[in-house]
């Protein structure tokens, strides 16, 4: 048909208090999210 598909594309964002985004989270699988996000922040990037 010609179609191409990328697939799902998943996006997450971390906002500070000020309610500026500080970190973009794009690589990730939603079973692991929580971790992905607390790694980042304990600083084990």
């Amino acid at each position: 048909m010609g179609k191409v598909y990328d697939g799902l594309h998943r996006i997450s964002f971390l906002i500070n208090e000020e309610g500026v985004i500080e970190h973009v989270f794009n690589k990730f699988k939603t079973k692991t999210h929580h971790e992905v996000v607390l790694d980042y922040l304990n600083g084990n990037d």
